[in-house]
C-alpha cells in the first residue's frame, strides 16, 4: 500500500544545523573580523615609533613570524613581519615600551563582548524561531507541541489495489477467518448495525515470532481498502513524560478524522506491560498506557476505527488492556501445521522459478516446526543455491538442502576430521538412527550425514514424521530420550570410550525427561502435580520450578533414573544388533552422506 505521510526529519537534524552554522561563525568569520581591526605596516614604520617612544605594548610572536604593537594611548593595533634585528631587545627597552610577553588585546571589550557573546545568542535564538514555526506548521499548527515532540508518527497508509491480501497470508485459516469479519463490518456497517452487533473495539493478534502477525494486520488493511496507521509500541515511550500519552491522543484524532479506518500497533507489550506500582517504575509508559485505555474506552460506538495489536508476550499485558470492552478478540497466530506449511511454502514460490518435480508436501513434512518467516527464509535459500550451482530453475535438491541450512547452517568446507574422528562420528550417528528405526513408535529415518556445519554440528541424523502429531504419549517420550542416548551408546560400545560430541543430545534428553515429571504428570511419584510453571510461552516457554528444595531433590533423582533406564535400554538395542552397527557405520564413514532408504535397504537386507 502506498504511504502517504512524509517521514519528520529527527530533533537532533536541527540541532546539528545550528551547531554547524555556530562552528562555522566561530572558525570563520571571528577571525576575520578580527583581523580587520589590526593595521599592517612595515618594519621602518614600527622602528621609528620606538625611536619616537610612541609605542605602548609589544608581542612578539616568534612563531608566525610578527610583531604586533601598540600606540602610546593603547588605542590602536599595529602589525609588522620581523626581521633579523640584533637590537631590538634593546631598543624597546629604551623606548619605554611594555614588552613582558603580556597578550594584547586587539579590539575593544564591548566590541569583543558583541561579537562573542551576544551575536552567537542571536543567531541562535533567531534560528530557533525559524525552526519552531516550520514544526508547527507541519504538526497542524500553534496548539501542537514545540517541535512535533507531541504528534505520533505513524506511518499511515491510504487505499490501494497492491496491497497484501488474505490470498498473500497462508496457513493461517482460523486467524483468517476471524479477521474477514472485521473486514465486513467495515465494508458493510448497516447489517451489523440492523441486528444491534457491535463490532470488537481491539483485536490482539499472539502468537510465536515470524507467524505473520503484522502481515496479517496488513492483509486487513488491504482487503477492507480502508486507511491503516501502523506503529510500533516502542515508538510511543519517550525521553519526557507526557510525550507518548500525547502522541496516542494525536493517533485516535487522526484515526476518528479517518474512519473508518485501522489503527495497528505492533510490539504492544512495550507500553501495554502489567502496572506493578512499584516506586522508581516507568511513568512514562503507565502515563502512555493509562492515555491508550482512556482513548479506547472513549471510543463512540460503530465509529468505524478497528484498533489491531500484535505481541509475542500477552501474559505480561495489563489485565485493564485485555478485558472485554477493549481487546475483546483475542486470535491466535500459532506455528502453522503441515498443510499450513505446504501452502506458505507454495506462496513464497510464486517469487522465484520452481521445477515441475517440486514436492512441495515432502518439504513441509522436513521442515516441522517452522514458522511462516523460516519457510520464506528456506525458499530464499533454495534460489540462493540454484543460483550458486548455475542454474536457473530451483530443483526439490535445492529445498531440501535449504532446510538443513537454516537448521544446522552451511557445510564447512575447511572442517577436516581426523580418520579416527570422522569414524566415532559416524558410529555416533548411525547409533541414534539404528536405536530410532527398531523403535516403533520413532520417526522414520531421513538422512543420515557427518559433513560438518557452521552451527557446530559435526553430523545430525534427520527424522521425519509421516504426519502431523499434536500429543506425544509416554513411550513416545521415552522412545525419543532412548534415540538421543544412542549416540554416546554406540561411541561407549564400539570405542570402549566416551566423547563430547553428545553434549547437545544430553541437553535435550534431560530437558524431556525434566518436562515429563515437572509439567506432563508422568511420575508416579508425583501423579498429576504441576512442579513447574511456563513463562514466555512464545519466546522459548521459559520455566520455573514452584516447589520446595527437598521435592526438587526427588526430581533430580527421577530425571537421573529416567535418563539412565532409557540409556540402558539404547545400549541394549546397539548390542543385539551390532552386526548392523558396524556394517551401516563403516557404509557412512565411506559415503559421508546417506537417505533413509539406503539406510533401511542395509538394516532389512
Amino acid at each position: 500500500m502506498n504511504e502517504v505521510k512524509q517521514p519528520k526529519k529527527p530533533l537532533i537534524y536541527y540541532y546539528v544545523i545550528v551547531l554547524l552554522v555556530l562552528m562555522l561563525f566561530n572558525f570563520l568569520a571571528m577571525p576575520w573580523i578580527l583581523q580587520r581591526q589590526v593595521r599592517e605596516v612595515d618594519y621602518g614604520t614600527f622602528i621609528s615609533m620606538t625611536e619616537e617612544k610612541q609605542v605602548g605594548q609589544v608581542e612578539i610572536q616568534a612563531e608566525s613570524n610578527q610583531i604586533i604593537f601598540t600606540d602610546k594611548d593603547n588605542t590602536a593595533v599595529y602589525k609588522t613581519g620581523m626581521v633579523d634585528d640584533p637590537d631590538l631587545t634593546a631598543r624597546l627597552y629604551n623606548s619605554g615600551a611594555k614588552f613582558s610577553g603580556q597578550i594584547i588585546e586587539q579590539m575593544s571589550p564591548i566590541l569583543s563582548f558583541l561579537l562573542t557573546w551576544v551575536l552567537p545568542i542571536v543567531i541562535f535564538i533567531g534560528i530557533g524561531q525559524w525552526m519552531s514555526k516550520k514544526m508547527m506548521d507541519r504538526a497542524g499548527g500553534p496548539n501542537s507541541m514545540a517541535f512535533g515532540m507531541g504528534k505520533s508518527n505513524a506511518k499511515i497508509y491510504v487505499k490501494s489495489s497492491e496491497g497484501i491480501r488474505f490470498s498473500d497470508v497462508a496457513g493461517e485459516d482460523e486467524a483468517k477467518e476471524n479477521l474477514k469479519e472485521i473486514v465486513d463490518y467495515l465494508h458493510n456497517p448497516n447489517i451489523y448495525k440492523e441486528v444491534g452487533a457491535a463490532m470488537p473495539k481491539g483485536i490482539l493478534l499472539v502468537g510465536p515470532p515470524g507467524t505473520g502477525k503484522t502481515m496479517l494486520a496488513k492483509a486487513v488493511a488491504g482487503e477492507a481498502n480502508v486507511p491503516f496507521f501502523s506503529m510500533s509500541g516502542s515508538e510511543f515511550v519517550e525521553m519526557f513524560v507526557g510525550m507518548g500519552a500525547a502522541k496516542v491522543r494525536d493517533l485516535f484524532r487522526q484515526a476518528k478524522e479517518k474512519a473508518p479506518c485501522i489503527v495497528f500497533i505492533d510490539e504492544i507489550d512495550a507500553i501495554g506491560k502489567k502496572r506493578d506500582g512499584q516506586i522508581g517504575g516507568n511513568d512514562e509508559r503507565e502515563q502512555t498506557l493509562n492515555q491508550l485505555l482512556t482513548e479506547m474506552d472513549g471510543f463512540e460506538e460503530n465509529s468505524g476505527v478497528i484498533l489491531l495489536a500484535a505481541t509475542n508476550r500477552p501474559e505480561s499485558l495489563d489485565p485493564a488492556l485485555t478485558r472485554p470492552g477493549r481487546f475483546d478478540r483475542r486470535v491466535p497466530v500459532e506455528l502453522p501445521d503441515m498443510k499450513g506449511r505446504e501452502e506458505i511454502l507454495k506462496v513464497h514460490a510464486r517469487k522465484i522459478k520452481v521445477s515441475d518435480d517440486a514436492d512441495f508436501g515432502k518439504v513441509a513434512r522436513m521442515a516441522s516446526g517452522a514458522s511462516g518467516a523460516e519457510l520464506a527464509n528456506i525458499v530464499n535459500e533454495a534460489a540462493l543455491r540454484a543460483v550458486r550451482s548455475g542454474r536457473k530453475v530451483v530443483t526439490q535438491a535445492d529445498l531440501e538442502e535449504s532446510i538443513e541450512v537454516v537448521i544446522a547452517g552451511y557445510q564447512k568446507k575447511n572442517a577436516i576430521l581426523t580418520d579416527k574422528e570422522k569414524k566415532i562420528v559416524a558410529c555416533h550417528e548411525i547409533g541414534h538412527a539404528l536405536v530410532a528405526a527398531m523403535q516403533s513408535h520413532s520417526a522414520p529415518v531421513q538422512k543420515i550425514t557427518i559433513v560438518p556445519r557452521t552451527s557446530g554440528a559435526l553430523g545430525y541424523t534427520m527424522q521425519v514424521e509421516e504426519g502431523e502429531h499434536y500429543l506425544m504419549s509416554k513411550e513416545e517420550i521415552e522412545n525419543k530420550i532412548a534415540t538421543l542416548t544412542g549416540g554416546r551408546a554406540a561411541e561407549e560400545l564400539v570405542f570402549g570410550s566416551i566423547t563430547t560430541g553428545a553434549s547437545n543430545d544430553i541437553e535435550q534428553a534431560t530437558k524431556l525427561s525434566r518436562a515429563m515429571i515437572t509439567r506432563y504428570g508422568m511420575s508416579e511419584e508425583f501423579d498429576m502435580v504441576a512442579m513447574e510453571t511456563v513463562t514466555n510461552q512464545y519466546l522459548g516457554g521459559d520455566t520455573s520450578l514452584a516447589c520446595s528444595a527437598e521435592t526438587q531433590t526427588q526430581i533430580d533423582q527421577q530425571v537421573v533414573e529416567t535418563v539412565k533406564k532409557q540409556h540402558e535400554k539404547a545400549r541394549r538395542i546397539l548390542s543385539e544388533n551390532r552386526q548392523k552397527l558396524d556394517e551401516l557405520a563403516d557404509y557412512l564413514y565411506e559415503k559421508e552422506t546417506i537417505t533413509g532408504d539406503e539406510f533401511m535397504a542395509i538394516l532389512n537386507a
